[in-house]
């Protein structure tokens, strides 16, 4: 078997060890690190991480957007609200990274198990 068949089987036994939620609280610490990294980098690194950030909101955002969402409307509608507030802050001329991280690590959190 190839270097990446055992790679891609050593990822599907990972993640069916883990739950949806616990996968999902990854993502948002897999942005933080590449924003923590982007508060001290170049403008490129800067900007890779705003736009994985991005791409991570938007999915967020469409889901919660979903009538199949399961969650209740209230909540979705909050979870929308800090979305959109973290897209306005990447789209601003000097974002703030402390706050977009802040915002990562309190849904991650939240999804965390006992969250």
């Amino acid at each position: 078997m190839s270097q990446l068949g055992r790679a891609l089987r050593a990822y599907a036994a990972a993640t069916q060890a883990r739950d949806g939620r616990a996968q999902e609280a990854e993502l948002f610490r897999h942005a933080n690190a590449l924003l923590r990294q982007a508060r001290q980098g170049d403008a490129r690194t800067r900007a890779r991480a705003l736009a994985d950030n991005a791409r991570l909101w938007n999915a967020v955002i469409h889901l919660l957007h979903d009538p199949a969402n399961l969650l209740p409307d209230r909540l979705r509608a909050a979870i929308v609200s800090v979305g959109l507030t973290v897209q306005r802050e990447m789209r601003a001329q000097a974002p703030d990274f402390d706050f977009l991280i802040a915002v990562n690590e309190n849904i991650a959190a939240g999804l965390a198990p006992g969250g």
